[in-house]
């Protein structure tokens, strides 16, 4: 396989880019995702892969929920901090102000809306590990504004 068409076509999957936010007791954190997809209307579920060595896989596992917030086309910022590694900026996610979704996991104040997932499945994926969830409750902040995309941000994520 070529590598370099590999990565064009890849990259040009469109995707969004979302901060998510996971808790486990009392370590949380929020982390930035593109991985993220609807795969059901009933009941609404969603899938979400997350890196194999990423900070808050064990946070997600252990808690078995997460909360998504649709970021808005100008938050660029947003998904850029979040999505530095734990290790590197481990005070990341008190950088915006967010509060607890019905779940405990930290949703961003500042985004179009958000959805509260629990998680009824994970299975492995390559370098990621793929979690299924159903979305359990959900909240509108800014329905009118466009959601920020891969593409027009300048990321690039695609191996």
């Amino acid at each position: 396989m070529d590598v370099a068409v590999k990565r064009a076509v890849l990259r040009a999957f469109t995707y969004g880019l979302y901060a998510v936010g996971v808790r486990a007791g009392e370590r949380y954190n929020l982390f930035t995702a593109n991985w993220l997809t609807q795969v059901s209307f009933e009941p609404p579920l969603v899938a979400l892969a997350v890196e194999h060595d990423a900070y808050s896989l064990d946070l997600l596992r252990e808690s078995g929920a997460f909360a998504v917030s649709v970021l808005r086309a100008d938050q660029r910022d947003v998904a850029m901090t979040l999505g530095r590694a734990h290790r590197k900026t481990p005070e990341k996610a008190d950088a915006f102000p967010h509060e607890p979704a019905p779940s405990g996991a930290p949703i961003l104040l500042d985004c179009i809306g958000w959805a509260d997932c629990r998680v009824t499945g994970a299975m492995p994926a390559g370098d990621h590990v793929l979690f299924l969830a159903e979305v359990t409750a959900v909240g509108q902040r800014q329905p009118d504004a466009e959601p920020l995309v891969m593409r027009p941000a300048g990321f690039k994520y695609a191996g």
